[in-house]
């Protein structure tokens, strides 16, 4: 039987296997009880790797082996492989948040914070730049900066960025005005995000602005986070930001922003 490579990628994707474990599997799927070398020739995989690949599939719950000899493999049902395969993936991730909650407060995390600290005072505050790619990643660091904020926030966007970060980050702003900190949003109002905007009421003091059409966030007069491209014209996993913590350039944007909010 042979199966297309699109085919082979998906499952790869969907079901988080590798390349022989995907062939045997369809190849069973295929045939619904085999042996490991009948298998092997359909699928093309080294008899060498078959038996330890089908025995990955067995633990991770895609097939089951037939007891006697020849030793042959059942295919599990598709529909039931998913319900198995979505229950693993939930168990593992629990697992995985239990293991970094546990962290908090222990040991480890002092002494992954003392290397940060003591490596981090090394460094010039104006060497402290990166490039941020990928929407997700872009939200992920403005996430971690309003988390460490003291003073103030200062965010312009666009109207659906600002749906897409009332939607993503309203908790932590939350927490930094329960902090203390001042936050203000400028962004074009419209129908469609009037209600959102109304949903920061107690949480951030939001604006209209459509006269200049710019996304950026300062934060205390000292980090500076600015999108180099269109919102509306790109994928979110092309966009593309830049970090940069310098107190000269920060302020010079902080009273771009306050010209714009003082207008209004």
């Amino acid at each position: 039987m042979i199966v297309k490579d699109e085919l082979l990628s998906k499952l790869r994707r969907y079901f988080d296997l590798n390349l022989y474990e995907v062939k045997l599997w369809a190849s069973l799927l295929s045939r619904g009880v085999s042996t490991a070398g009948e298998l092997s020739d359909i699928a093309d995989v080294p008899r060498s790797r078959s038996y330890d690949v089908l025995e990955s599939l067995e633990k991770k719950g895609f097939v089951v082996m037939k007891i006697g000899k020849p030793i042959k493999y059942i295919a599990i049902p598709p529909g039931e492989v998913v319900d198995r395969v979505k229950k693993n993936m939930n168990n593992e991730a629990q697992e995985k948040i239990k293991r970094l909650d546990s962290i908090k407060g222990s040991d480890l995390l002092l002494e992954l914070e003392t290397l940060h600290t003591n490596g981090i005072s090394l460094v010039d505050p104006t060497d402290i730049s990166s490039c941020l790619r990928g929407r997700n990643n872009l939200y992920n660091h403005l996430d971690l900066l309003i988390k460490e904020s003291k003073n103030n926030v200062n965010l312009m966007t666009t109207e659906k960025g600002f749906m897409r970060k009332v939607d993503g980050l309203k908790p932590t702003l939350e927490k930094a005005k329960k902090r203390g900190v001042n936050i203000r949003i400028l962004a074009p109002l419209t129908n469609d995000n009037k209600k959102i905007a109304e949903s920061l009421k107690g949480i951030a003091e939001v604006k209209h602005n459509n006269k200049v059409d710019s996304r950026f966030m300062t934060v205390d007069g000292k980090d500076l986070v600015f999108m180099t491209m269109n919102d509306s014209e790109i994928h979110p996993s092309y966009d593309l930001g830049v970090w940069v913590k310098t107190p000269y350039f920060t302020n010079t944007v902080d009273n771009m922003f306050d010209g714009l909010w003082n207008s209004k």
